[in-house]
């Protein structure tokens, strides 16, 4: 599988952008010109997939110095179900194995629509190493669960220190049309 770091400057790749935007919920979403204004301030892996020339999916690290933050992964519509999920995150594991990595997912036990994809989803983070914390978050009336992949403890009190990470970068996104 070939990679392509994604930057500031080449993110306004089509399918990428089309991606992101529709893999995730809106409100779990950064605005995709505020994120491409991160890669230039924040400390990000941005990554783009590919089979040969097939764009397959995309992933996000926020890289710290305690753990690595595993912020947004997905693999294209019509190419889930096909292995490539499970490649990318074997490359992730290797790349980051020098530190735990953590993700938040929505809670496979809220009640939603989407009940059997977050056990799906939930399954496959734990056949592949992870382990529940026992910290969770609620954001926007969504319920999410955070694994980490690592022995290192988390906590609410590191739970806590990423979103005031997450704070200070977003505080200082300039406008719309200062970027």
């Amino acid at each position: 599988m070939k990679t392509v770091k994604i930057t500031h400057i080449n993110a306004d790749d089509k399918e990428i952008k089309h991606l992101y935007e529709t893999a995730f919920p809106k409100e779990e979403q950064i605005p995709y010109n505020e994120l491409r204004y991160l890669l230039k301030t924040m400390p990000l892996d941005f990554t783009a997939y590919y089979d040969d020339d097939r764009f397959v999916g995309l992933t996000i690290v926020l890289e710290r110095s305690d753990f690595n933050w595993f912020w947004y992964f997905a693999v294209s519509e019509d190419l889930r179900g096909k292995g490539y999920g499970q490649q990318i995150l074997n490359r992730l594991k290797e790349m980051y194995a020098d530190k735990p990595l953590i993700l938040d997912m929505e809670s496979p036990e809220q009640q939603c629509d989407n009940k059997e994809q977050r056990h799906r989803r939930h399954a496959f983070y734990l056949r592949n190493g992870f382990h529940d914390t026992n910290v969770g978050k609620s954001f926007a009336g969504v319920d999410y669960t955070i694994l980490m992949l690592g022995d290192r403890p988390f906590t609410k009190v590191d739970y806590d220190n990423i979103i005031k990470e997450l704070r200070h970068y977003w505080e200082n996104i300039p406008k719309e049309d200062e970027m």
